[in-house]
């Protein structure tokens, strides 16, 4: 691994650490609290978002980033139909 390849890693994994504590975080929040230059930060999150990890909204000129869910929800089981009573 090239050492541009080892730096996206180490961010996409501070990034990681940083939304589970927090569960979610705006790129500029991510950018200054990670202390990442702006290529970094987008390279990284473009390796978890295309790996699931992430969810990102923009938000004008920043990115909302939060944690993918890690497994769907199960659909709802259907409510049971009431028998008339006697």
């Amino acid at each position: 691994m090239n050492p541009l390849q080892e730096t996206i890693q180490t961010a996409a994994a501070r990034i990681m650490e940083y939304l589970a504590e927090h569960k979610t975080a705006s790129s500029w929040k991510l950018k200054i609290n990670i202390r990442l230059s702006s290529s970094v930060l987008y390279m990284a999150l473009g390796v978890l978002y295309a790996e699931g990890k992430i969810k990102l909204e923009a938000d004008e000129l920043n990115y909302n980033v939060s944690l993918a869910q890690s497994q769907p929800l199960p659909p709802a089981a259907p409510a049971a139909p009431q028998q008339p009573e006697a």
